[in-house]
This record gives C-alpha cells, structure tokens and sequence, in this order.
C-alpha cells in the first residue's frame, strides 16, 4: 500500500493517525463477507430526523423541515 501526501505538511503523528484510520477501515472491509450488505450508518439514517417533532405551519416552516430545533 502506497500512500502519498498531496497537500500539505502532516506531522509524523498525523500521518500516523490517518495510516491507523485507513488500515482499520480496510481490515474492516476485508472482514465483511462478500456480497453482504454494510450496516447503515446513524448519522445518515432519516428516521434520525424524522422521528423529532413536526415543525409547525407557517411561512417559514419548511426552514426547519430538515433541521429539527
């Protein structure tokens, strides 16, 4: 595996920190059958924003259709 930086001037903690992310992510996927289906993740799941109150009707309720608060 070859990794090569780009841009920048990472420190050698850095570029250790991000080689740890990447060997993770690809044990990761070799322990993952073929063929089968990754979980979904949390913060993409719409159920997650949906599932807090409706806004309110009114002019500016569809601002906070997506954005609950």
């Amino acid at each position: 595996m070859n990794i090569k930086v780009v841009r920048g001037n990472p420190t050698p903690e850095e570029l250790a920190a991000a080689l740890a992310v990447v060997r993770a992510r690809a044990a990761a996927a070799a322990a993952t059958p073929s063929g089968a289906k990754s979980p979904r993740d949390a913060w993409s799941d719409p159920s997650r924003i949906a599932a807090h109150r409706v806004p309110r009707p009114g002019p500016t309720s569809w601002t906070r259709t997506y954005w609950p608060g």
